[in-house]
């Protein structure tokens, strides 16, 4: 596998990552509305559920869900529901303020926000179609194995989303601070992460039905 070839694997990548969607949404709304740490600990939790979708693609585990249509539906289901209950922590949260004081002081659950990043990157399916189409697109016979192939392919494509969600954390945080000088300001920003997370979790559950 070349140089240009890899650079222009990454390349792509990298416009695939920015372009909006659930994961890159979920990175922003956490570090607006909570902070920085919170929105890197969500980064590294999205990206180690690329890890899992990554191998199923190279094992051919996700060729499962592109057969079983019910497979499919169910965790599409699961995974809508799982949005709709961040939404609804979100709305919860719509009438608390911050002072950048007060952020400060509060020590983020690094742990409970890594894992929500998780399971909102597995229990997305469309994730795994996704690897399954695109990384064979990458690989050739005659350059080895392809199990190992997509593996590395999908390394790259796991290390240059992490950088550019830490880098979108580190904005979104900033863009936050400014809100939460302004208490009435906040009170929407929750009230929007709520509406977000909830048309994210309609779409996952109704995109494909007849």
């Amino acid at each position: 596998m070349d140089w240009t070839h890899l650079i222009y694997f990454v390349g792509v990548s990298v416009m695939l990552t920015l372009m909006p969607g659930p994961d890159i949404l979920f990175v922003i709304t956490q570090s607006i509305a909570k902070s920085r740490r919170e929105g890197i600990a969500v980064a590294f939790g999205l990206c180690t559920g690329l890890i899992v979708h990554t191998s199923a693609a190279a094992l051919g585990i996700s060729a499962i869900f592109h057969q079983s249509a019910l497979a499919f539906q169910v965790l599409k289901i699961a995974g809508g529901i799982y949005l709709f209950y961040l939404a609804y922590q979100a709305w919860r949260e719509r009438g608390e303020t911050q002072t950048p004081e007060l952020a400060s002081e509060i020590k983020e659950n690094w742990g409970a926000m890594y894992w929500r990043g998780i399971w909102m990157n597995l229990l997305n399916p469309k994730v795994s179609l996704f690897f399954l189409a695109f990384l064979p697109q990458f690989v050739t016979a005659k350059d080895g194995a392809i199990p190992l192939q997509m593996l590395l392919l999908g390394a790259l494509f796991i290390i240059q989303a992490l950088l550019i969600f830490v880098f979108v954390s580190l904005f979104a945080h900033r863009v936050g601070r400014v809100l939460t000088r302004q208490g009435q300001r906040m009170k929407w920003v929750n009230q929007v992460k709520a509406g977000i997370y909830a048309l994210l979790g309609m779409g996952l559950i109704l995109e494909g039905k007849d």
